[in-house]
């Protein structure tokens, strides 16, 4: 595959618009599952509440591959992504309801390297709390 984004048709400064992820306890289960993460705050409230946390909260690990989402379904192809890094911020908090918790992502190109590549800083957000920061990916374009 190929990146289906152009390099020629972006700019810096240029805008992703926003994408919602839906977060439930069970994604959080299924993804304990596929990275055997199973601490018990990421699924047991009860567990979570003990040891000071709010609720159950996400992996950071989760809520980075949603930011790692977002920047491969913007550029059509999982492979354009030749550099990820992001630092994390605050926690996800997973309530035990229909609704669970939002990860919003947004996107804005923040260089055009040579290549055709670019970097892609990424902002994501729960609630009022910024989830990641210095998230930034660099994107091979074509």
């Amino acid at each position: 595959m190929a990146a289906t984004i152009k390099y020629d048709e972006v700019q810096v400064g240029q805008e992703i618009p926003a994408v919602e992820y839906q977060v439930r306890r069970v994604n959080l289960v299924m993804y304990a599952g596929a990275s055997g993460d199973f601490n018990p705050i990421h699924w047991n409230e009860r567990h979570a509440k003990s040891v000071g946390l709010p609720d159950v909260i996400a992996h950071g690990m989760f809520t980075m591959a949603e930011g790692g989402r977002f920047v491969t379904d913007w550029a059509g192809d999982p492979g354009a992504v030749v550099d990820y890094g992001v630092r994390f911020s605050s926690m996800v908090v997973v309530p035990d309801d229909d609704q669970g918790a939002t990860i919003t992502i947004s996107g804005v190109i923040e260089d055009k390297l040579e290549d055709k590549r670019v970097v892609v800083a990424l902002n994501a957000r729960s609630g009022d709390a910024r989830v990641l920061s210095k998230a930034r990916a660099v994107v091979q374009l074509s």
